[in-house]
């Protein structure tokens, strides 16, 4: 699962379609079995947002 690490909203969102796309192929996401689409979605949201935090933390000097 490649994902996007750029901190942009438009990211986020392409991020988050990715994993909830492949939860809905393969019933998991990583090790996790989210049963149903919302818990899907809100683990996508935040495995999105915690990429894109890593890599805003690597580029932001202070």
């Amino acid at each position: 699962m490649p994902l996007n690490h750029n901190g942009t909203k438009t990211a986020i969102s392409q991020n988050i379609k990715l994993i909830v796309d492949e939860w809905q192929q393969s019933g998991h996401i990583g090790s996790s079995h989210p049963h149903t689409k919302s818990k899907a979605v809100q683990q996508a949201v935040a495995i999105a947002l915690s990429t894109a935090d890593r890599d805003r933390k690597k580029t932001d000097p202070s």
